[in-house]
């Protein structure tokens, strides 16, 4: 019988496991191809995955609530046209093969010492409901992908501290070495610099105030996503020294530009035109001149970006935000961006995202002005090392150069912001850059 293997898809850069939430089909179920299997949610992306294949559903492998590694079969799917009698035998052979992991325990690995070790959601719950401090949820060995603490791994550590024994694995497996004081052991191959600094990786996490609860206060808990974009955002104000820079544009041309020309675009493209393709135009070529923006860091390793991918970050009906990303946006007509600009926000606000929508991102722009504000300090969103801000453009006078002088005029301004990571974006090239952006809306003749 011939078969195929549904497998934990890679959902952005950097993401090794996805945690299933639900299952949209059960075994003996006749799917299409495209028919949407289970949703997955990562510590970057909520996503719907669709079958590759048609067929029926032959095994399920993992529950809702599992935590799973990229690459891992999850379920496998009878091709159409095969017989009962050979799905039994498969199916018989895959109990087997299902049933042999269950009796020795993967081994194993360290964490990698360049980076803080990662969490999931579910296992964090998991050791808030214990009461586990921070220092004794990084002493817990992992047997996950790259030594990461799996579900199966925290539900054992705590029974087994419930009984006052001690758990097996971690009588005969070291503790992990992220957290430890000791610098890791570094190749002779490679320079000492490729490693973090050693005092951020020693460094103990601060406690957590205690928060009193009143009577009258209503506790909301975090939805998964909700839950995600938190730790992300503890992440990367973690990992990256952030500054903000600000500027204040006049986008008169701009906007005269559009009033010019958005009913022509509407009738040959059919969508409308907004002014994020200008801006997303703007800062392709900004990036070009300046790659160090364009990049990410790595211990002390500057990765300088070939590609140019935007993510626009875009606000989902829950309240919850996603960034999709334009991918190769530099090789893009402004036509061409802003059809991708529409095509991906509609897809996301559907959760229809595929997982190539969502990874691969080197710079990101996030709009204030939707909202009327003017002004923000977006967080970067790791890896990328920079973000921009882009602000409500309003009528403001505003002093005026002209042949016979200097005049009082009505302009439209609007106030972009770049949040860009310290180590390797300095004040003067973090301000030149936004100011390249600037000038390339200020003077825009699309």
């Amino acid at each position: 019988m011939a078969t195929f293997e549904i497998k934990m898809p890679k959902l952005g850069e950097s993401i090794t496991e996805g945690t299933i939430m639900t299952w949209s089909v059960k075994v003996g179920d006749v799917i299409n191809e495209d028919d949407i299997l289970f949703e997955v949610s990562t510590a970057k992306v909520s996503a719907e995955i669709p079958s590759p294949v048609a067929g029926k559903i032959l095994q399920i492998l993992f529950n809702e609530g599992d935590t799973v590694a990229v690459g891992t079969v999850v379920a496998i799917v009878q091709l159409e046209g095969d017989s009962e009698e050979e799905k039994a035998k498969v199916a018989e052979s895959t109990t087997s093969e299902e049933e042999a992991p269950a009796q020795s325990a993967a081994p194993v690995k360290n964490v990698k010492s360049e980076e803080a070790r990662w969490y999931s959601p579910i296992v964090l719950q998991i050791a808030q409901e214990a009461q586990l401090s921070k220092e004794e949820l990084d002493s817990i060995p992992g047997t996950g992908y790259e030594g990461r603490l799996s579900k199966k791994d925290i539900k054992t550590y705590v029974e087994h501290k419930k009984k006052g024994t001690q758990p097996v694995a971690t009588a005969t497996v070291a503790p992990q070495k992220a957290v430890s004081a000791e610098p890791a052991p570094v190749s002779q191959s490679k320079p000492a610099t490729v490693s973090q600094p050693v005092a951020a990786a020693s460094k103990p996490a601060p406690a957590a105030p205690v928060i009193p609860v009143s009577d009258g206060d209503e506790v909301v808990e975090m939805d998964f996503v909700r839950r995600i974009i938190a730790d992300h955002m503890v992440l990367s104000k973690q990992v990256s020294p952030h500054v903000t820079t600000v500027v204040e544009v006049d986008v008169t041309k701009l906007v005269r530009w559009r009033e010019h020309n958005k009913e022509s675009f509407q009738r040959r493209e059919g969508i409308s035109l907004t002014y994020m393709p200008a801006i997303v135009e703007a800062v392709t070529k900004s990036l070009a001149e300046y790659p160090y923006v364009n990049a990410s860091v790595d211990g002390y390793r500057m990765i300088l970006k070939k590609s140019i991918n935007i993510g626009v970050a875009v606000s989902l009906n829950d309240g919850n935000l996603i960034v999709p990303v334009i991918h190769n946006a530099d090789k893009l007509s402004l036509s061409g961006l802003a059809g991708s600009i529409d095509t991906l926000a509609a897809k996301a606000r559907a959760n229809k995202l595929s997982p190539d929508d969502i990874q691969g991102g080197t710079f990101t722009i996030t709009n204030f002005g939707t909202f009327k504000n003017i002004i923000g300090t977006p967080i970067i969103n790791q890896p990328q090392v920079a973000i921009l801000g882009v602000g409500y453009i309003e009528k403001k006078p505003a002093v005026v150069e002209t042949p016979e002088g200097d005049t009082i005029a009505i302009r439209h301004k609007m106030y972009l912001s770049l949040s860009y990571d310290h180590r390797i974006v300095n004040g003067a090239m973090g301000g030149a850059f936004l100011r390249r952006i600037a000038d390339y809306l200020e003077n825009w003749n699309g």
